[in-house]
């Protein structure tokens, strides 16, 4: 057996290598700024300290609050040197280290009791955040025998007294008064946020995890909001409650001490690399860059393509504008009503995957709250807010399968947000406004499960009007049978089943077309004086139809302000600052388009906005004119009239309406208590 001559390691302050570290020319100008901003917390990347030594960031991660005491020591150190007044006007115990940039994040479901102590790096969604609360860092105890003051740092989540008196001629135990007042203790902000799995981290089958997180210091509370996407640096502590009648329990909640706090999602495009934006602006240049990125949507689901070309402005949306009195919204809503077997579904599916932030939920299966927000209880019995589906996909795009099967309650709740892109609340004393600045893309099938297009689209979906109008594009996908589009259509599909590929390659990818997305939504193209012509001139031509009261309403202020958005989004899709001609061109087609599915009358064959707006044509309203009319003047003759004199009266006066039609509209009438029915067979207008 041979001696070892190796000689033992010489030991290295970790005070001193951490001093080190922050003798470079990044450090040191973090440091000589803090009197500047006043700052006390510097923080520091963790790849440099690997860079810089790895055992040290090793050690940092197994013991982080010993080493990070270590890290403050050295910064404080420094401090002193870059600036020795600052240095003497702040205790050192006031330094604090922020960790940021850790090499790989771990996964919620994954944090176990092996981490427990250690720093790790887990990113979520914030689905609650409590208010922010006063927290006692060090604690006044005022003896109740001799009145004498003693200090004890709070380090637990309850408030732990002094053992015994430490008045050298007292030493007694258990007699303490607790001073709250600010000169007496020292208090810090604190904050708890409750963070949910992405839904892209969600294994399948699985329910999403959700973490408590821990904010302490001014600093770090209030950085985050619900539906933020957040990466969070901490160390996992356990926390638990105290019974008084059975003690703690064995089984103990896990908590994560935040060390710092980094909200993702809100800048998304502060993702791409120059390399990335160098090759984003050249597949701008393309002259079919609108055509490559409708092909690159959902290429595995055949045709679509004016759907598809929705559904690409509703991703780039338009300019929000801020004016002095209201806010004029810039994000798009699309429906889609169609028959069973459409592909709405997977259509619905494939949109997160390429938008920056986006939320798949099911109709059926959302409550009004699960997609505003809910006052929810804490454990302490105090209240505070858990964000809904809209205020999660806040600057993204909310897709809601079988829209029409929500309660209609429920359906309520989400009108505010789609208009006024806010959530309100006033529930157990808390008054709120939470931004849903989301864009919403729904699908619908038809009552009967098929669309009938002898009926309006009222009578096809039950949905509220005030819900329909709030839609930008309307689109119906009718299954109809087609020789030629079926052939090709189950080409498309057997291929897909033989293959396991999709038959059309995408032209864009799906991350660069995500990053395209973000890229774009930083450009705010405003309207050029030809755009703005050409919108006005569709505008008063579908207007000028409606001047001699005759024909229908075409189109309304409404209408023209949606083929503002879809003309913006058409030009962020090219990069472009300015809305062309073009673009406005483009626009006016595709709502066209929409209003031929949606806004024809069946019995005039003309558009007619009100199909929408009021649920009824202009022609029906006529011809319930015609009858209200009609038993107004029967009732004034002999009162209360009966069905057949209403019938009767209407073909004296040779007024269009055919004897089936004439009973329809007033059994409507009685159903909507336009008329009533004072006694049984007769009928009076309310």
């Amino acid at each position: 057996m041979t001696a070892k001559t190796d000689k033992p390691e010489q030991y290295v302050d970790p005070q001193q290598m951490f001093q080190e570290l922050f003798k470079t020319e990044k450090y040191r100008e973090k440091i000589s700024q803090f009197s500047v901003f006043g700052k006390k917390t510097l923080t520091v990347d963790f790849q440099d300290i690997y860079a810089f030594n790895q055992d040290l960031a090793r050690m940092l991660l197994e013991k982080p609050e010993e080493y990070l005491r270590h890290a403050a020591k050295g910064a404080y150190e420094q401090l002193r040197i870059e600036d020795p007044a600052y240095a003497e006007t702040t205790d050192s115990e006031d330094v604090l280290i922020s960790i940021c940039q850790m090499l790989n994040a771990e996964s919620l479901r994954d944090l176990s009791a092996d981490q427990l102590g250690k720093l790790v790096m887990v990113e979520g969604i914030v689905v609650r955040a409590t208010p922010t609360q006063p927290l006692i860092r060090e604690a006044a105890f005022k003896c109740k025998a001799c009145g004498t003051i003693t200090m004890v740092p709070q380090t637990t989540a309850f408030v732990k007294p002094p053992e015994q008196c430490r008045a050298p001629d007292c030493g007694k135990k258990g007699q303490y008064i607790l001073a709250f007042s600010q000169e007496d203790c020292s208090f810090v902000d604190s904050q708890d946020l409750h963070v949910q799995e992405r839904p892209e981290d969600l294994p399948p089958g699985q329910l999403p995890r959700t973490l408590a997180v821990r904010l302490v210091g001014k600093e770090l509370v209030e950085t985050a909001r619900p539906g933020d996407h957040l990466s969070v640096v901490g160390i996992p502590k356990t926390t638990s409650s105290f019974n008084p009648g059975t003690g703690k329990p064995c089984r103990l909640n896990l908590q994560l001490e935040a060390n710092s706090i980094e909200v993702l999602g809100k800048d998304p495009e502060n993702s791409v690399t120059p390399e990335e934006q160098q090759k984003i602006v050249e597949l701008s240049q393309d002259p079919w860059i609108h055509r490559k990125i409708v092909n690159s949507i959902a290429p595995s689901i055949y045709g679509y393509e004016y759907i598809k070309e929705a559904i690409m402005y509703l991703l780039f949306g338009g300019v929000t504008k801020h004016l002095v009195d209201i806010t004029v919204r810039g994000e798009a809503n699309v429906l889609l009503i169609g028959d069973p077997g459409t592909a709405k579904s997977q259509l619905l599916q494939y949109i997160p995957k390429i938008t920056p932030r986006g939320i798949y939920t099911s109709g059926k299966g959302s409550s009004g709250v699960g997609l505003t927000a809910a006052v929810v209880k804490n454990k302490d019995s105090s209240l505070s807010l858990e964000a809904g589906a809209m205020v999660l996909a806040d600057k993204g795009i909310l897709m809601i399968d079988e829209f029409e099967k929500m309660k209609p309650e429920d359906r309520v709740a989400i009108h505010e947000a789609m208009e006024q892109h806010t959530v309100s609340v006033a529930k157990g004393g808390i008054v709120a406004t939470l931004n849903a600045r989301t864009s919403i893309l729904a699908a619908a099938n038809p009552v009967l499960g098929r669309y009938d297009p002898y009926k309006t689209v009222l009578e096809n979906v039950s949905l509220p009007v005030t819900l329909l109008s709030r839609f930008d594009l309307i689109f119906i996908i009718k299954d109809v049978p087609d020789k030629a589009v079926d052939d090709l259509k189950a080409e498309h599909i057997l291929q897909i089943h033989r293959t396991h590929t999709s038959p059309v390659e995408p032209a864009i990818s799906r991350p660069m077309l995500k990053k395209y997305i973000a890229y774009a939504k930083t450009i705010d193209p405003i309207l050029s004086l030809g755009a703005m012509q050409h919108l006005k001139e569709f505008y008063l031509k579908m207007r000028s139809a409606t001047d001699n009261g005759e024909s229908p309403v075409a189109i309304t202020a409404r209408q023209l302000e949606s083929l503002v958005r879809i003309a913006e989004a058409r030009a962020r899709v090219a990069l472009r600052k300015e809305v062309s001609v073009e673009d406005a061109e483009a626009a006016i087609k595709i709502m066209q388009k929409s209003l031929e599915d949606v806004g024809i009358d069946s019995s005039s064959y003309k558009i007619d906005i009100d199909l929408i707006m009021t649920g009824k044509p202009k022609s029906a309203r006529d011809k319930i004119n015609a009858i209200l009319t009609v038993v107004a003047d029967l009732n004034k003759g002999s009162g209360p009239v009966s069905r057949e004199e209403i019938i009767q009266q209407l073909e004296d006066k040779k007024i269009p309406i055919s004897k089936q039609e004439s009973e329809k509209l007033i059994s409507q009438m009685l159903r909507e208590s336009i008329l009533y029915e004072p006694r049984e067979g007769l009928i009076s207008k309310t």
